[in-house]
């Protein structure tokens, strides 16, 4: 159950309204590192969670995640808010109007037009939310993986964000929620490591004969780029092609069981569909796009084959 507190997480001052701005901002709203997919990732997550302890947390940070919504959506309507009145009441001239809504730059008319200064649930370039953002999987270790993805992820658009602004209210409030996103990184990495058989995710353990081999399949330079990613101490490094194909010991070509009547109607395809590689047919390209070019190539005569 939820309720809703009228007062803000963090509150939000805004010297100035700044349309272009505003759209910038929907980034975290309605886009695909925004707050909304934070909430919807986390909270079905807890939903399904069996442990209480990561339940607990999944639904706290999901519920944060809302009201982090809350606050960005706030500071998108106050950021339209001079806008949205000029164009409710039509102040301006048609002229004057068409200026200052493109003029922002950002296609903050967007917002404006559309939805009337108010936050939407669209990114800055105007994608529509999707649940396609809430990558969810149903594995503890996968999901606690991705989240702190997608927390490191959110911090970098809210320092992207800070960089575009110079409004001081506007900046401490994207600090604040940008500061929320290293402080959930840092509890699911706990809640991570608090689970003993954490790597690799999932149960099965992978097949030991693969499982620390490095294939170093970009080459080109003399020496490749090391690091511990690629080290001998830490990975078999195979860089030869022998090395790198047919690494199960078979010959590395396809191959399926089929039956009689499957092999018949494969084979019978195949020799319906064949081609003639010694044929030289004359193309739709080669007669050209136009009657004029066509009546051309026809009139020139044809080089004779050798034998």
């Amino acid at each position: 159950m939820f309720a809703h507190n009228k007062r803000l997480q963090y509150t939000v001052r805004v010297s100035e309204t700044n349309p272009g701005l505003a759209n910038l901002m929907l980034e975290q709203f309605g886009g695909a590192q925004g707050e909304l997919a934070a909430a919807c990732r986390y909270f079905t997550q807890g939903i399904a969670e069996e442990d209480p302890g990561r339940k607990d947390l999944l639904m706290d940070i999901a519920t944060e995640e809302l009201s982090h919504l809350e606050v960005i959506g706030n500071i998108v309507a106050m950021l339209n808010r001079g806008a949205k009145g000029r164009l409710a009441e039509g102040v301006d001239t048609e002229a004057d109007m068409y200026r200052r809504i493109t003029g922002a730059g950002n296609d903050s008319h967007l917002t404006q037009i559309l939805y009337g200064g108010g936050p939407a649930l669209v990114s800055s370039a105007g994608v529509p939310w999707t649940a396609a953002y809430v990558d969810s999987i149903g594995e503890p270790t996968a999901d606690l993986r991705s989240n702190i993805a997608a927390e490191a992820r959110a911090k970098i658009v809210y320092e992207r964000l800070i960089n575009c602004t110079d409004d001081p209210g506007v900046k401490d409030a994207l600090t604040f929620l940008m500061t929320r996103e290293i402080a959930h990184q840092k509890s699911f990495e706990k809640a991570l490591y608090s689970i003993e058989n954490n790597f690799p995710p999932g149960k099965n353990p992978g097949d030991p004969r693969f499982t620390s081999v490095y294939f170093n399949l970009s080459q080109g330079e003399a020496v490749p780029a090391p690091g511990p990613w690629n080290s001998p101490d830490n990975f078999e490094v195979r860089s030869t092609m022998e090395e790198s194909v047919a690494v199960d010991g078979g010959t590395g070509l396809p191959s399926v069981g089929l039956t009689d009547e499957e092999v018949e109607l494969v084979s019978a395809a195949a020799i319906r569909t064949a081609s003639d590689p010694t044929s030289d047919p004359q193309t739709g390209a080669e007669l050209g796009a136009t009657p004029l070019a066509a009546a051309e190539l026809t009139k020139a005569p044809k080089a004779k084959k050798t034998k």
